[in-house]
C-alpha cells in the first residue's frame, strides 16, 4: 500500500547522498534509506516525489514538496539534486557542424564542456517554463534553466535548434 503525503505529517532527514530517512508523526514509524524520485522529472519538479525502499518499491508519494516543513524540504531537495545532477548551461561558447553532427562547447555551472548532438530535433527539448533540456550523443543531459536569460550570442546559437 502506498502512503500519500501532503506535507507536515512527516519529518525528512538526510541519510547518505541520494537517500533520506522519513519519520511519520501519526504512527511514529521511521523508514530509513529511502530513495526519492520525481514521478514527473521534466514538468513536475516539486510535485509527486516517490519514496522508494531498498528493493525499488514505492512506499510513499509526496504530493507537493512546498507543503513540507523547511528542514524536511531542504533534506529532500538535497537528495534529489544529488540524484538528478544535471549541469546547468550558462552560455554557449561555440557551435560547429560537420556531417550533420553538431559540436557544442558551453560553460556550465560545473565548468566548460564540449559535447556532440547528432539530431537536434530529438535532443533539444524546450519546455513551457523557458527551460531547455539537452541530451548529447553519449546520453548525458544538460539543462538551460531559462533560455530567455541567455546572452545574445548564446541565444543566436540556440534559437535555430529550438
Amino acid at each position: 500500500m502506498i502512503t500519500y503525503i501532503d506535507g507536515p505529517e512527516i519529518r525528512i532527514t538526510e541519510n547518505d547522498g541520494i537517500f533520506v530517512d522519513v519519520e511519520f508523526f501519526h504512527s511514529k514509524e521511521k523508514l530509513t534509506g529511502l530513495e526519492p524520485r520525481r514521478l514527473f522529472p521534466r514538468s513536475g519538479m516539486d510535485r509527486y516525489v516517490a519514496l522508494l525502499d531498498s528493493e525499488g518499491n514505492q512506499v510513499a508519494v509526496i504530493r507537493k514538496t512546498e507543503n513540507l516543513p523547511e528542514e524536511s524540504r531542504n533534506a529532500l531537495t538535497k537528495a534529489l539534486d544529488e540524484y538528478y545532477m544535471i549541469p546547468k548551461i550558462l552560455r554557449f561558447i561555440k557551435m560547429t557542424e560537420k556531417f550533420k553532427i553538431w559540436m557544442w562547447t558551453a560553460e556550465t555551472d560545473r565548468g566548460i564542456i564540449t559535447f556532440e548532438i547528432r539530431n537536434h530535433i530529438a535532443s533539444v527539448k524546450p519546455l513551457y517554463d523557458g527551460r531547455v533540456l539537452i541530451r548529447d550523443a553519449n546520453d548525458n543531459r544538460y539543462e538551460i534553466p531559462d533560455y530567455r536569460k541567455l546572452d545574445k550570442k548564446s541565444k543566436a546559437m540556440l534559437m535555430p535548434k529550438l
